[in-house]
């Protein structure tokens, strides 16, 4: 008979991890369960969620996952390559307008707008900003949110694309579930997609460029190439949402430059964790169902909204996610001696 004499707590990731965060050593079932289960539950809560909620908080939802993309976008930019890009609105532009003028013009199925304007936005995104990425810090930061202000001007000025009233009657998606999960299918391929991008090679030359671009220069290695394959990756995400967004209201408009889609990013990855890559995710799908319902409050929204964050970033500057992560590597269990 075993006694708690002959037991010792200890941790539940010991004996897991070997060298790294990446290489791990299984032995069991439960081991294999440890590691997959915050995966997992993620993931089913993401797809059950809709279930959960009626047809005005999927709408939210939906929302809430192309700020997702964009705090994905934003959180891989600025943590893993050194550029604080505050070009959301731009991402979410360039997509939803290219989307919404094959349509327009071309009658052209969502199917295939959306693939095409997601990559063709990406493209004129990273073209845009490629003169500037020899910018660093706060200068390229105040660049990229400079262009979403420039190209809402220019439509303005020159009254074209519909100018402020926008162009209307687009094709929509077949439904409010068919809505939802293909946000919320975009927001779980990019990040497992990002997940095993910054732990390949390429994500090691991301790191050093933000550590020291001197050191990689010297190495050989173009900066520039580099970093303009990073701005595509982000913008690829952004340009979906966008383009998903002017299906999804079957309208685009220059509230698709709206500095929301800039700011509400940063947030979101400040409240869920930065550097972490699914807390920027989560944060989103806090923060956006949390601004919706302090829309009751009047101005007072704001006050409370910026309260919230304030809080934070006073008391929990690590974010949600990095505090989850740590809690949960704490558990303990009894083990025999």
């Amino acid at each position: 008979m075993t006694t708690t004499e002959d037991k010792r707590q200890e941790r539940l990731d010991r004996g897991i991890k070997v060298r790294t965060e990446g290489l791990y050593a299984l032995t069991s079932w439960r081991e294999m369960g440890y590691l997959l289960a915050p995966r997992a539950f993620l993931i089913f809560g993401l797809l059950l969620l809709p279930l959960l909620v009626d047809s005005y908080w999927q709408r939210v939802l939906c929302i809430a996952g192309v700020y997702a993309l964009l705090a994905l976008s934003f959180d891989f930019l600025a943590e893993y390559v050194g550029l604080v890009c505050l070009g959301g609105a731009f991402f979410v532009g360039c997509g939803g307008y290219t989307a919404g003028l094959l349509n327009h013009y071309l009658g052209w199925s969502p199917f295939f707008t959306i693939p095409i304007a997601t990559v063709i936005g990406a493209v004129i995104s990273t073209l845009i900003l490629l003169p500037c990425l020899r910018l660093r810090g706060v200068y390229f930061a105040i660049v990229s949110f400079m262009f979403p202000l420039l190209i809402v001007n220019i439509i303005i000025a020159l009254n074209i694309f519909g100018g402020t009233e926008g162009i209307s009657a687009l094709a929509t998606l077949p439904n409010i579930w068919f809505d939802q999960y293909l946000i919320f299918a975009a927001v779980i391929i990019a990040l497992f997609v990002m997940r095993r991008l910054v732990n390949e090679d390429i994500g090691l030359i991301f790191r050093s460029i933000k550590d020291n671009d001197q050191a990689v220069r010297a190495s050989g290695i173009s900066i520039t190439l580099y970093k303009t394959k990073a701005v595509f990756i982000a913008s690829l995400m952004g340009c979906f949402g966008g383009a998903y967004l002017s299906h999804q209201y079957g309208w685009l408009g220059i509230s698709l430059f709206a500095m929301d889609f800039s700011i509400l990013p940063i947030a979101a990855t400040v409240m869920g964790g930065a550097g972490t890559l699914v807390g920027p995710v989560l944060g989103a799908f806090m923060l956006t169902p949390l601004s919706e319902a302090l829309r009751g409050f009047g101005q007072l929204r704001v006050v409370l909204y910026c309260l919230i964050l304030m809080g934070f970033i006073v008391y929990k500057p690590e974010g949600i996610m990095n505090y989850l992560q740590r809690k949960y590597h704490q558990f303990e269990h009894w083990k025999e001696v």
